[in-house]
């Protein structure tokens, strides 16, 4: 068994497409090994920002040898076609089989076929994988044809410790695999002549290259939690800059950097972002959450004091130049109040047919005021105060450089502007939460402006039908409704999203209702609650009702038929529930005629249906005033007295009676346990 070392050399490859080119090469060569036969014991892949790795072992020296059994032609066929076939087999008429079937008399002949040295056969397998290695982005370069996502340089090819015999056609030129590889771009640039993995991890890593992934941010990771340690600080999480960060350099060195506190007074999230998005330095805090005047950058070449500190200084020049500009931004945009930048949301197109910001600010007024009055302890006019400022910040120099800082900045200008502290951080929230691991805003106007922005949102498109389909969701709208719901559940809002839906609706002129809205937020809502272990069929039998749109007051209703249904007595009254049901559908099938109307107690000719008539009494009595009560766990509690009664009915009562009278009482009893349950959920949605 030998091993097969691949590295694809190249110019820097961007830090966003390392890993899954890596794991996109891995798949290809194995795939095609797989085909060939090769089994392997063994496959890895790893990636630096110059080079694609992959390395696979167990790989055995040659192809297995193969039998193939092949149907000719009838033995009598015409010459020419028997010549046809004995030519493309390889044989002669005395080495094939004349074998008798239902149809005649056929040739067959079974192909030998010796297999293949591996390394004869690994070739043409990695020019392949190379070639059909697909990139979101490609170039070509000089005047070769061949695309590939930075100037590919060379090709390590190397089994059983031997080079392999092949090359990379570039079309225009070719690049022939060797054993070379090289070090570090400024620190070791020279060729490296390996012989296996080891071999290359080894030389690879004297010459300042780390190709594991992992290690690489293992060493960024302590390093700079190790720097933040001696100043008394911490290290700002951010996974995303870490996953960027390994991907630019080969050889991580972590070096602290002073920021100039001249800057200290801009807003923390506009250094933070400033210095994530430009620079690509982590941020370093205080004890309490705040930031502090230090930064980390990562540098690609080895330790060396004066080398550390002449690149700590180039670090902080630039840093310097890019925090003034962010500060310029911060003090430009507070010499104009939000209040006046209004104006310009006109000139911002939020959707076509949807009108302009300006227009969904004006809309966002009348809704978060409306809703204002289903959030315990909200005041109105703040809420209709910060809807009107909330988009404000997206005309500023500061969010027209970073986006991403919307919300975020019109609070800070808000709270300059002397506006009430719940206004700023209803503008702040506005947009949260922005998806499952999102804080949900929880003060009172926070929650109003929240949802009146998103409600706005839905009711538009939908009303448009610009709805989600399939896997496409253009304009977010399910991350939109899994937000409603999360705002509505979280803070327990009693608000009913039909006239919400209908009230949002209407403020857009000229549109008409938001068709199959609700439906598509019981959608939202078996996906929101099933991640809590709640099953989906009892959220489709309690919207089988109609006309339940408090989400609070559904959410009750599953979890207690949830709670319930987990019980023995629970299992079995669905079942009864269900059978009776069944009966009460095929019998009026049957009949042509329904079977709702009430009971005849002089009918109830035996104990058990009579019992049965008086657990339902009490049922439907206790469920309906547990029901006014919005005591769900009661109401299924009295519907699962009915559990002893239904299955005593079953037993010893017989619904299709020669007496008419009796049998349609009878159904109509069925019907009534049917009926009561329906108080709670349609039962015929419950998967058993």
């Amino acid at each position: 068994m030998s091993e097969l070392l691949v590295e694809l050399f190249s110019e820097e490859i961007p830090a966003r497409m390392q890993k899954k080119a890596a794991d996109d090469l891995l798949s290809l060569l194995t795939q095609k090994l797989k085909k060939a036969g090769l089994d392997y014991s063994s496959a890895t892949a790893h990636v630096t920002p110059r080079r694609l790795i992959a390395v696979i072992d167990g790989l055995p020296d040659k192809q297995p040898d193969t039998s193939e059994e092949r149907r000719g032609p009838k033995a009598d066929a015409p010459e020419k076609a028997l010549a046809g076939f004995l030519g493309s087999v390889g044989l002669t008429l005395d080495q094939c089989e004349k074998r008798e079937t239902p149809k005649g008399t056929f040739l067959y002949a079974v192909v030998e076929t010796k297999g293949a040295e591996t390394r004869t056969v690994l070739p043409g397998i990695l020019a392949e994988a190379v070639k059909e290695l697909a990139w979101p982005k490609s170039m070509r370069w000089g005047r070769h044809a061949f695309r590939w996502v930075r100037p590919m340089h060379g090709v390590l090819a190397v089994f059983g410790g031997e080079t392999l015999d092949g090359a990379v056609d570039l079309g225009g030129g070719e690049l022939a695999f060797t054993n070379q590889t090289r070090g570090h771009r400024f620190l070791a640039p020279d060729a490296l002549a390996v012989s296996d993995f080891e071999d290359y991890q080894a030389k690879l890593h004297a010459a300042f290259v780390i190709i594991d992934r992992e290690e690489r941010k293992r060493i960024i990771e302590e390093g700079a939690a190790a720097l933040a340690k001696a100043e008394g600080l911490t290290v700002k999480p951010d996974q995303g800059l870490l996953e960027e960060v390994c991907g630019l350099v080969e050889w991580p060195v972590p070096i602290m950097g002073r920021i100039d506190d001249a800057f200290m007074d801009v807003p923390a999230e506009a250094l933070v972002t400033s210095m994530r998005s430009h620079q690509k330095y982590f941020s370093a805090e205080h004890a309490d959450g705040t930031l502090a005047s230090r930064f980390i950058t990562v540098s690609n070449m080895a330790a060396d004091p004066e080398r550390d500190a002449t690149i700590r200084a180039g670090n902080e020049k630039v840093l310097r130049a890019r925090l003034s500009d962010a500060k310029f931004f911060w003090d430009q945009d507070r010499a104009v109040k939000l209040e006046a930048r209004t104006g310009k949301l006109s000139d911002i197109l939020f959707y076509q047919k949807l009108g302009t910001v300006a227009d969904k600010a004006g809309r966002l007024e009348a809704l978060a005021e409306w809703i204002a009055g289903f959030v315990p302890g909200a005041d109105a006019a703040k809420a209709k105060r910060a809807a009107t400022l909330c988009k404000a910040d997206l005309v500023t120099e500061m969010v027209g450089e970073f986006p991403e800082l919307q919300g975020i900045m019109g609070r800070y200008y808000a709270l300059h502007d002397g506006e009430a502290p719940e206004v700023a951080d209803a503008i702040a929230d506005h947009y949260a939460p922005q998806g499952p691991n999102d804080r949900c805003p929880t003060a009172p106007e926070s929650i109003a402006v929240a949802l009146a922005d998103k409600l706005d949102t839905l009711a538009g498109f939908f009303a448009i039908d610009e709805k989600p389909t399939g896997s496409k969701d253009p304009f977010a709208l399910r991350r939109a409704a899994l937000a409603v719901i999360r705002l509505i559940v979280e803070n327990k809002l009693r608000l009913p999203l039909g006239d919400a839906f209908a009230r949002a609706a209407g403020l857009y002129p000229g549109l008409g209702a938001p068709d199959g809205i609700l439906d598509f937020f019981a959608d939202r809502l078996k996906v929101h609650l099933r991640e809590g272990g709640v099953r989906h069929d009892l959220v489709s039998a309690v919207f089988a009702l109609g006309g339940e749109d408090d989400l609070v007051r559904l959410l009750g209703r599953v979890t207690a038929l949830q709670s319930v249904l987990s019980t023995d007595d629970g299992a079995n009254l669905l079942a009864g529930v269900r059978r009776a049901g069944n009966i009460v559908r095929a019998e009026e099938k049957k009949d042509g005629a329904a079977h709702d109307g009430g009971t005849d107690d002089s009918l109830l000719a035996q104990d058990e249906e009579k019992a049965l008539s008086q657990a339902l009494i009490v049922a439907e009595n206790g469920a309906d005033k547990a029901l006014a009560d919005e005591d769900f766990e009661a109401a299924m509690a009295a519907l699962a007295g009915l559990r002893g009664p239904v299955d005593a009915f079953f037993d010893k009562v017989t619904v299709n009676v020669d007496d008419p009278a009796l049998r349609r009482n009878r159904l109509a009893l069925l019907a009534r346990v049917g009926s009561a349950a329906h108080r709670i959920a349609d039962f015929s949605k419950i998967e058993a």
